[in-house]
């Protein structure tokens, strides 16, 4: 039925009624515009079902663009994540990095990552078509990352922005859209409004918006991933203390990434610090766009999210379990207790061994610092702890607004003034473990659970 309509109005010019002339307007608009076969179909049968309150709703009503960038479910219509709105927010967005430095855009250019998710890497590929089109170099990871690895490789190459492609824990249906600025960090105002401005002044899509050939290795396309992988590990070694003695520990460890990109990025961090292999999960190890085994894949549901690594860690006599959410940028970690039950830490208790661990390592490593010079930060939502134990060791801590975007341009203003970040956290199981990494960091999270 569909297909047949979809030839129909092909045919004749796009002829469609909804019984609203308006309406039929912007039906109209979209499917001249659009060239997804699946998105105008889905379109399609909206119409057809009789679904005009939805179409509606989708067309008239376009995604807003703020500080995290843009996350919706995927589907047809401004409201919603398809091929359409990425072009043309990375039209807007590349108009905007162009007002702002020009010359940098020109000779650095971005980085873009994705994640496993549905249309993941279609929606990269995509937002790297804009750029080079304009002649931006474009640092593209060929395959999927975790979404640290995106603000990592900003610094590391000095871009202009980055640009992920993830939904991080939501449900399957959403994707999104997120953006860092040429200091690492997630963009804060005014440069949200001045994004979503020079969007709605970019929306037109001609012919060669939609070629994706130009997405093919050139001079100034250039995969990261060996480079980003190696140099992001090596950052890691360096807060390694007792390496030589992590492989003689008994602590057996289950990790899961709950169908997300974390197992192999995990393997690596285990191995870096020379501790033994974790135990995988069978059923949640590999990347799965569909989440088949959870309700939501968010570690921070706790054990109904963990409800498989528990039986993983009791069937292998393990005490600790790791978890990461899809794109590997929280963590959770839940310990046996000795009734054989199981105990999730919270994003809080978390915070606070992790912060406390961070400065006793850092002090290992580095005993004639000057604790005075030493920072963290944490969300107002989150505890006071970091700020108690600040006081008694006489480290600054404060607070700011939720939202590693604040907690990481916080970093970057106290280390210009001369502090030495050591760690950020939100109660959300999100940590920022010193700032080669300005966002928060599941897989190096792991590392500061333990000294080394």
């Amino acid at each position: 039925r569909i297909q047949i309509l979809f030839e129909i109005m092909s045919v004749k010019g796009l002829d469609v009624d909804t019984g609203n002339q308006e309406l039929n307007d912007k039906v109209r608009s979209w499917l001249n515009l659009d060239r997804n076969e699946n998105t105008k179909s889905e379109l399609i049968g909206l119409i057809t079902d009789k679904k005009h309150e939805e179409v509606e709703r989708i067309l008239s009503n376009r995604m807003t663009f703020g500080t995290a960038g843009l996350r919706s479910r995927m589907g047809p219509g401004y409201l919603y994540m398809n091929d359409v709105t990425i072009l043309q927010s990375t039209q807007g967005l590349f108009r905007y990095l162009e007002e702002m430095d020009a010359t940098l855009l020109k000779e650095q250019g971005v980085v873009i990552g994705f994640d496993a998710r549905h249309n993941s890497q279609r929606f990269a590929r995509r937002t790297a078509s804009v750029f080079l089109r304009h002649g931006i170099p474009v640092y593209l990871f060929s395959r999927i990352t975790p979404t640290p690895f995106v603000p990592f490789g900003v610094v590391h190459y000095g871009a202009a922005a980055g640009i992920m492609v993830t939904a991080s824990h939501n449900p399957k249906q959403d994707n999104g859209y997120k953006v860092y600025w040429k200091n690492g960090a997630q963009i804060i105002p005014p440069h949200d409004k001045g994004i979503a401005s020079a969007i709605l002044n970019s929306l037109e899509l001609d012919d060669d918006a939609w070629n994706l050939d130009i997405v093919k290795p050139n001079k100034i396309l250039r995969d990261p991933y060996d480079e980003v992988f190696q140099r992001y590990y090596e950052e890691a070694a360096k807060h390694s203390i007792t390496r030589e003695s992590n492989s003689s520990s008994p602590l057996k460890i289950v990790y899961t990434p709950l169908h997300g990109v974390g197992q192999e990025f995990m393997k690596e961090s285990f191995k870096t610090f020379g501790l033994n292999e974790f135990v995988s999960v069978p059923l949640q190890c590999k990347p799965d766009p569909e989440f088949p085994t959870v309700a939501f894949p968010n570690p921070e549901e706790g054990k109904s999210a963990l409800d498989l690594a528990m039986k993983e860690a009791d069937a292998n006599g393990c005490s600790v379990i790791l978890a990461n959410d899809p794109d590997a940028d929280r963590l959770a970690c839940a310990e046996k207790r000795t009734d054989g039950s199981w105990y999730v830490f919270t994003g809080d208790e978390l915070g606070a061994i992790l912060g406390y661990l961070a400065f006793q390592n850092h002090l290992l490593k580095n005993p004639n610092s000057s604790v005075e010079s030493l920072y963290m930060v944490s969300s107002t939502v989150s505890s006071k702890i970091l700020k108690s134990i600040a006081k008694v060791e006489g480290f600054l801590a404060e607070e700011c607004l939720t939202g590693f975007k604040w907690m990481a341009n916080y970093a970057i203003r106290r280390e210009a003034e001369g502090y030495k970040c050591l760690f950020a956290y939100e109660d959300a199981i999100g940590y920022m473990y010193g700032t080669r990494v300005l966002d928060k960091d599941g897989i190096k999270g792991e590392r500061s659970q333990r000294k080394g």
